[in-house]
């Protein structure tokens, strides 16, 4: 028996949560989604985990927002699965629930010294200078020499950052305290250490050019290090976005000493992984190992160890998934488990109306194409699974302890709250970092949209 008006909860209100939504809609027209988010604000990494200094990214907020507005989604912010409300509960009360929680936090790096302090996981930065509400306000900004470490775009997000002078971020959404902050930096040189080749990093060409668009900021590379073998002329040869890294690489190096006269700089190093990092009660240098590729490809190491001094060390190894309470969870991999979007159990059967898409169910691999056709996979499923089951029986018990929920009206304060202190300031917005003020921000005229709009009240 097919669910005529199938309701819906989708946990995580990002790119993968949100993409979901509106590929649900487009099927089950009928349908109804309760959209939950653990923070005050929707968007999950496109608002935390893209740099200030992308708006051609961030624009993705405008689409997602599109997908909001419709009537057929109810927007639950400041809600947290596990702590809030239980899966159990929501599979109890909705004829399918698909998890979107996506992946926040870093990979560990399990070498001699990574727990010194000055050793810093990306993940935890980004969410800094993007202002997430659960992250300390400042951040220790005293070395002159740092490395982060990585060979993907979040490495360049944050050297880059790390780099940019904070007057070039002025006309941004960053938070005013970030800006002081970066603006007080005595940082003069980011070495940022790749483990791969130069064919082989996976740097967007797009992003990489922009370590080398700032001002006051010049990009060395040694012409060495540049050197193709026969694996990397393969590469090269086959696919067009390495030609354009690999010659904007070479481009750089061949730039002589008389031209770079920038007050801070990058050191963009090749074929060189972390042996460990250097510090007594704090890091003070890092210790490499050259790497060379083998004949099918695979990075190995050659014995040549390299030190450098650094007052601090970024890792931007990758990011990984929390656990979702009530959910099975693979903790090697960092997913959950499924088939083709379905959660299964120990035994590898299908948990009944449990779903996954996004990171959570796939890694932190793909871009925003990737999220759309994952999560058309796992509504898919989804869609035919209600044309196979009876209707559930709603859970009719009040849900009163959900009257801090934060809904579309309340965030929509939120932003416009944003959009008014940023034209103080002669920007577009200046995000509000402290979750107090976002969450009383939202609830102005609360009382009067929970009654319209029945945030409080039983799931139906």
């Amino acid at each position: 028996m097919t669910v005529a008006e199938p309701r819906v909860a989708i946990v995580g209100a990002g790119p993968a949560g949100i993409y979901a939504a509106d590929i649900l809609l487009g099927l089950a027209p009928a349908a109804s989604i309760d959209l939950f988010e653990k923070l005050p604000a929707p968007y999950g990494l496109v608002r935390y985990g893209v740099a200030p200094d992308h708006p051609r990214i961030r624009k993705i907020t405008d689409a997602l927002h599109d997908v909001l507005v419709s009537p057929r989604i109810r927007l639950l912010c400041n809600v947290e699965i596990g702590v809030d409300v239980e899966i159990e509960e929501l599979r109890a009360a909705y004829d399918g629930v698909i998890v979107a929680t996506g992946a926040d936090l870093d990979v560990r790096l399990d070498i001699p010294g990574i727990d010194l302090p000055g050793s810093f996981g990306a993940a935890a930065f980004v969410a800094w200078y993007d202002g997430h509400p659960d992250v300390g306000r400042t951040w220790p900004l005293e070395a002159e020499s740092v490395a982060v470490l990585g060979a993907g775009n979040v490495a360049l997000d944050v050297t880059r950052i790390l780099a940019k002078h904070a007057s070039a971020l002025t006309h941004t959404d960053t938070p005013d305290a970030v800006l002081d902050q970066l603006a007080a930096s005595p940082l003069r040189e980011v070495h940022l250490f790749a483990r791969r080749g130069p064919a082989d990093v996976r740097f967007s060409a797009m992003e990489l050019r922009e370590l080398a668009e700032q001002d006051d900021v010049d990009v060395i590379v040694d012409a060495e290090e540049l050197v193709l073998d026969e694996h990397a002329e393969r590469m090269v040869a086959q696919f067009s976005q390495r030609r354009v890294v690999v010659r904007t690489m070479t481009e750089w190096a061949a730039l002589g000493p008389a031209v770079r006269t920038a007050s801070r700089r990058i050191h963009l190093h090749l074929r060189q992984r972390p042996v460990r990092l250097l510090g007594a009660d704090r890091v003070t240098g890092i210790e490499m190992e050259r790497t060379a590729s083998d004949e099918l490809g695979r990075m190995v190491g050659t014995g040549e160890l390299l030190r450098y001094d650094v007052g601090a060390v970024y890792r931007a190894v990758g990011y990984r998934s929390a656990a979702v309470p009530g959910m099975p969870f693979d903790a090697d991999r960092g997913v959950v488990p499924h088939t083709d979007g379905r959660v299964v159990d120990g035994a590898g059967v299908p948990i009944p109306r449990l779903y996954a898409t996004g990171w959570i169910k796939r890694g932190p691999i793909g871009l925003i194409g990737s999220t759309k056709s994952d999560a058309a996979q796992t509504v898919r499923h989804l869609v035919d699974d209600l044309a196979e089951t009876e209707p559930i029986s709603r859970w009719e018990e009040s849900i009163d302890r959900l009257d801090h929920a934060v809904d579309l009206g309340g965030w929509l304060r939120i932003d416009a709250a944003e959009r008014s202190a940023g034209a103080e300031r002669g920007r577009e917005r200046t995000k509000i970092v402290d979750r107090d003020e976002m969450l009383a921000h939202a609830k102005q005229e609360q009382t009067t949209d929970q009654r319209r709009r029945g945030v409080t009240g039983t799931f139906r």
